[in-house]
């Protein structure tokens, strides 16, 4: 695992929700990355804010090399306990990075950047940028980033700006020429509150193409 940098606030909000409680997530793979990914041949993937790895360990029982980022090293140990746990730890490499401060080196054949939206500073734009910088030839870009509140949210727990599918690509900055738009998409999706009351959430999809 590669340390990063000295903690900041942003590690520090992150570090203290995964160290403060028990597991955060389901251990279930996100469901656009699933219905995305599954007909790509496998290579190296750059999974951007693992969390506790479930994305990770599915893409590396799939076929592929993996490795999983986050900024919080709770998180990561939980992540590599699951990967060996599905008995891929093998094929799955953890660091630690605060992105927009820090970001792996190196290039893959598939970027994953699923909900990269924070209640604490983060530059969304230079991470997403740093991801597109990050596939490689012929490689896949995939972002899953939430268009909104969920449906039943009255009153948002913090302010928020939500990007729009053409908001996006235009941070994104891509060469012209160098990139295939293959999926471009608002996907709704049934969403409970934790009271139990049904409704709806969006969630913005991109998957790009690197010529």
């Amino acid at each position: 695992m590669t340390d990063m940098p000295a903690p900041a606030p942003a590690a520090e909000f992150w570090e203290s929700r995964y160290r403060d409680t028990g597991r955060v997530w389901s251990g279930r793979p996100n469901e656009l990355l699933v219905r995305e990914a599954s007909d790509l041949v496998p290579g190296t993937a750059l999974d951007l804010g693992c969390g506790e790895g479930a994305d990770a360990v599915w893409l590396a029982s799939r076929g592929w090399r993996v490795t999983g980022v986050d900024i919080s090293g709770t998180a990561l140990d939980r992540a590599a306990g699951h990967a060996a746990e599905a008995g891929v730890g093998d094929r799955v490499t953890w660091e630690r990075h605060e992105l927009g401060r820090t970001f792996p080196e190196g290039s893959y054949d598939l970027v994953s950047a699923h909900y990269l939206q924070s209640p604490v500073a983060l530059d969304q734009q230079a991470v997403l940028r740093g991801a597109a910088h990050a596939v490689a030839d012929g490689g896949t870009l995939l972002v899953v980033l939430h268009a909104g509140w969920p449906s039943w949210q009255t009153e948002p727990p913090f302010e928020a700006v939500f990007p729009t599918l053409d908001g996006v690509l235009a941070e994104l900055a891509l060469p012209d020429g160098e990139w295939t738009v293959e999926t471009k998409e608002t996907v709704r999706r049934p969403s409970a509150s934790p009271e139990g009351v049904g409704g709806f959430r969006e969630d913005n999809v991109w998957r790009l193409r690197r010529a």
